[in-house]
């Protein structure tokens, strides 16, 4: 059994899972609350191959068989603010996620503030899900009642009429965060807590935390460790088939 064979196809199954995770992130890159996505390497230890050979103590010595294993992440920095100077887009400066809440009744979490009105005039997340306010309820727009100010903690106004204010919620650990695609995230662990004096921007947007350039460097160095591990493969597999034409 040759381990150098096993573990170099090993290798390039996670290289390829690396690639996938680079390839969303420039896909990703102009998403609006976008995470980028991680992945780090590690080993594991599936046991040794005995050999003949025996140590001082006389007793079998053999080949440690260890494989690469994928630990997928997602990196939590803040983005770039980027001004865009329409009145439904909103931008959380510091910790926090603005919570929202989708057509089967299950809440998601957003860093992502590019808002939009619904027919009805619920203020809605770019991917439809509605907005939650203070107390879990929506927020809704009064027809007629002016342009919409938000306040630095939240509170938002049409005119003298409030309409609420805007739930921010913080998560002792983001890791139980499951991402559902447009920048929104599913909470798989313990609940949220409320921000009770968010920072809020009007008239601005966070962008992804995704560097295209970053992304392309990693591309290329996926591409040579794929060839370096191409080439060990096609080394051992003529080393194989020179061994077996020599014993006939």
């Amino acid at each position: 059994m040759n381990i150098g064979l096993y573990q170099s196809a090993s290798a390039l199954s996670a290289l390829e899972r690396w690639q996938d995770s680079v390839s969303e992130n420039i896909t990703s890159a102009q998403t609006t609350g976008f995470r980028k996505r991680t992945v780090n390497f590690s080993t594991v230890n599936a046991g040794e191959l005995n050999s003949e050979k025996r140590g001082k103590a006389g007793h079998e010595t053999g080949m440690a068989m260890n494989f690469p294993k994928v630990n997928y992440g997602i990196n939590f920095l803040t983005g770039e603010t980027q001004p865009t100077r329409r009145e439904f887009d909103v931008a959380i400066q510091g910790d926090g996620f603005f919570e929202a809440q989708q057509p089967d009744g299950s809440k998601v979490y957003t860093r992502s503030g590019e808002f939009h009105i619904r027919a009805d005039r619920t203020l809605v997340t770019k991917n439809n899900a509605v907005v939650m306010g203070d107390g879990g309820s929506p927020i809704t727009l009064v027809a007629g009642g002016g342009p919409l100010t938000v306040n630095g903690d939240g509170t938002m106004f049409q005119g003298t009429n409030s309409l609420g204010k805007l739930t921010v919620k913080r998560f002792a650990d983001t890791s139980k965060l499951l991402p559902v695609g447009g920048g929104m995230f599913q909470n798989l662990g313990d609940a949220p807590k409320t921000v009770d004096e968010p920072e809020l921007m009007q008239g601005y947007i966070e962008g992804s935390n995704v560097t295209p350039l970053r992304e392309m460097v990693d591309l290329v160095l996926i591409s040579r460790a794929y060839e370096a591990n191409q080439k060990i493969i096609k080394t051992v597999d003529d080393q194989m088939e020179k061994t077996l034409n020599a014993l006939g």
